[in-house]
């Protein structure tokens, strides 16, 4: 199992990093968990939409989904012909598996609906012709490909599903975002690698929920995970990430991982 790293910003994308987005690649399937802004851009860099195998998104926050609507076009754009442009690159579209939280489809068709493009309809139906959309529960189960996708509850002040991802014989879990839970341990056991958000550098103290570097190597040593790689960053000063290391390293004693777009990371069982 292979990583790529998309996008690792908290919020907005910042200094060239896009947000949230990160594609698993197995022996069959080509995974994209989370799709924040500039995900997009990032994505057709390493592979076409058209290649992707699933697409599963954590929760409904902008920084985690919004370049769905995109990436959902683009997927579109590969059956037409523009005028003066090349010819359609396949005839017909195969839909892309879309794993979202409960009632993103109603949010999402509504989306769409605000940008028509009159002389073309069928780039308004991305939710209805690019992806097929499949609204999951926390605690579901599903198989892509030769990979097993599992959704684990976590605590974050929209409803967010940690997902952990296993395929010969190697396990990612990646929490999006959440606060401190036992949950989180449980997401993360006997994990080859934790992908794991550090956006603050002190324990969140709010409802928010959101985790901070050594709450992630916490839960790092608690689950058995055998390495960590921080992301979702509020920064990107040095100093700043160099204090994020520091942190988790205090309570996690194996390998630390300061994640950047662009980085591929071989996920071992």
């Amino acid at each position: 199992m292979h990583l790529t790293v998309l996008g690792c910003r908290s919020g907005m994308p910042a200094d060239g990093q896009a947000s949230s987005g990160y594609l698993v690649e197995t022996a069959s399937a080509r995974l994209l968990l989370d799709c924040g802004p500039g995900v997009a851009t990032a994505l057709s860099a390493v592979c076409d939409p058209t290649d992707l195998d699933g697409v599963v998104i954590s929760h409904l926050h902008a920084d985690h989904c919004y370049d769905l609507l995109p990436i959902g076009k683009s997927l579109l754009s590969a059956t037409l012909t523009f005028p003066g442009g090349p010819a359609a690159r396949c005839a017909s579209l195969r839909r892309v598996p879309l794993f979202v939280p409960a009632d993103a489809t109603e949010v999402f068709t509504r989306w769409a609906a605000l940008f028509p493009v009159t002389t073309m309809p069928l780039l308004d139906k991305a939710f209805e012709r690019a992806f097929d959309v499949r609204e999951y529960q926390p605690g579901d189960r599903f198989e892509v490909g030769d990979a097993t996708i599992g959704l684990h509850e976590l605590r974050h002040v929209l409803p967010n599903c940690g997902i952990r991802v296993e395929s010969g014989g190697a396990v990612l879990a990646y929490t999006g975002d959440t606060g401190m839970t036992d949950a989180a341990v449980k997401l993360a056991a006997d994990a080859d690698l934790l992908l794991a958000e550090a956006t603050l550098n002190a324990p969140d103290v709010t409802d928010h929920g959101h985790l901070s570097a050594l709450d992630a190597g916490a839960i790092a040593t608690r689950s058995g995970a055998r390495s960590l790689a921080l992301t979702h960053f509020a920064s990107g000063e040095a100093s700043w990430l160099e204090q994020l290391r520091t942190s988790a390293a205090s309570a996690f004693d194996g390998p630390i991982r300061l994640v950047r777009g662009g980085d591929r990371i071989s996920v071992a069982g």
